[in-house]
């Protein structure tokens, strides 16, 4: 008898849920990566909720742009607090994945034609090493209430702030108009610019279209 394959391609969510939707539903240590709140949405329900929270230990990474919209802000907090999640913020970039006891690693791959498809790793070298790099990530992030406050001036005025960045005004003017001190006002732009991964102002406005945010 032939031994079943250490990586195993899925084609879409639906597949994914078909292979590894039990595994979801019965994990006791869950980590997931994530960029933004929609990755891993067909996973919703399959993990957190079929047993008490107090037997899952579940923790979640993401990147800082996400706490940049209130309404995502405040699912997080509410994932902390419904489920008992531990969430984290991390600059780093990172590898969308989700794994389970130890034991399963599920990485997403590219989306085509509409469709996502999740690689399943069950080689338990493999496992473990991806395990590996989301605790170092995880060591070095920051938690969601820290980051939430750092983080909170930038997000209020976030819509100002790409509007005139977007209009190519000047420091002073912009700094005037918004009630701000040009060097606090430079400080939130780099807040904004950070939590966006941007190395410029034009790409900040350029990743905030991409993710929404004007």
């Amino acid at each position: 008898m032939s031994a079943a394959p250490a990586v195993v391609v899925v084609r879409n969510e639906e597949e994914l849920i078909a292979r590894a939707g039990h595994l979801l539903a019965t994990a006791s240590d869950v980590v997931f990566a994530a960029a933004d709140l929609r990755s891993w949405s067909a996973l919703r329900g399959t993990t957190v909720g079929v047993q008490p929270p107090a037997e899952v230990r579940l923790r979640k990474l993401y990147r800082p742009h996400v706490v940049l919209d209130p309404a995502a802000a405040r699912q997080l907090h509410e994932a902390c607090e419904r489920h008992g999640a531990q969430v984290r913020i991390t600059p780093d970039e990172l590898s969308e994945t989700v794994i389970l006891d130890g034991r399963m690693a599920i990485i997403a791959g590219d989306v085509r034609r509409g469709q996502r498809s999740y690689s399943v790793l069950t080689q338990p070298d493999v496992v473990q090493g991806v395990l590996a790099l989301f605790e170092v990530a995880w060591r070095t992030a920051t938690d969601l209430a820290v980051y939430d406050a750092q983080i909170a001036e930038a997000r209020r005025v976030a819509p100002q702030l790409l509007d005139l960045l977007g209009q190519g005004i000047k420091d002073e003017t912009a700094a005037r108009m918004l009630g701000l001190g040009v060097r606090t006002y430079r400080r939130r732009v780099a807040e904004l610019m950070e939590a966006l991964g941007a190395e410029s102002r034009f790409q900040a406005g350029v990743r905030a279209r991409e993710l929404g945010l004007v």
